[in-house]
């Protein structure tokens, strides 16, 4: 796990506000079986340690972890 820092976390949260639209790129999760790459979801929450929290359309609400997994910003049409 990869410790964040507080400029890095005010930045997250800046990017990654609730109702956000996202994608995920890649997801270390080796007991993940919901999430593959492409999955898109609403942002729900950034937590302390900079957990992206996700509604992914799939139900799945496994989060963002920072440093090990990524997604990007979306525009759904």
């Amino acid at each position: 796990m990869v410790n964040i820092g507080k400029k890095a976390l005010e930045i997250l949260r800046e990017k990654y506000v609730l109702g956000t639209r996202v994608e995920l790129v890649h997801m270390s999760d080796s007991f993940n079986t919901a999430l593959t790459p492409g999955a898109k979801g609403t942002v729900v929450s950034v937590d302390d340690i900079g957990t992206i929290h996700v509604r992914w359309d799939c139900g799945s609400s496994l989060g963002v972890v920072y440093g090990e997994d990524s997604c990007s910003i979306v525009e759904d049409s």
